[in-house]
């Protein structure tokens, strides 16, 4: 039995798709776009060597849009002062006093933690917010 060329394209397709799901990556999306694009042009009756430049024109600028978005979107903060991986970033806490390295003792969820002031100036006393944490360390700033 011979397979026809929509049926390939579809396969193809189905491949680079689940692969994206094992990996991850977007771009392996993209190229399944231009499979996709390749198996509406075999639907369509198109030749062969016309399925693959359509495919490859379709997959090849999904991806060159694709890799454009990315670049120009923000990246991510880090981990450590990212408030979607810390729910405690972005909270306050009471600082009573610094020593003149910058740092404290606070008392935040019921236990005591270290502080390290990293916003500008000189630390002050009074309330502070938690944006980020190393360790057992919270970096303040006010």
């Amino acid at each position: 039995m011979e397979m026809n060329w929509t049926t390939t394209w579809w396969i193809a397709c189905g491949v680079l798709v689940a692969m994206e799901l094992a990996s991850g990556t977007f771009y392996l999306l993209m190229l399944a776009l231009g499979c996709a694009a390749g198996a509406l042009a075999a639907h369509l009756g198109l030749g062969a060597s016309t399925q693959m430049v359509s495919a490859a024109v379709v997959g090849g600028a999904a991806v060159l849009i694709w890799h454009q978005l990315r670049r120009r979107s923000p990246s991510p903060p880090p981990v450590n002062a990212n408030p979607d991986a810390h729910l405690d970033i972005g909270q306050s806490v009471d600082v009573s006093l610094w020593n003149e390295q910058g740092r404290a003792q606070v008392k935040y969820r019921g236990a005591e933690w270290q502080a390290r002031f990293s916003g500008q100036g000189q630390p002050t006393a009074g309330k502070h917010i938690i944006r980020g944490i190393e360790g057992s360390c919270l970096q303040l700033d006010r």
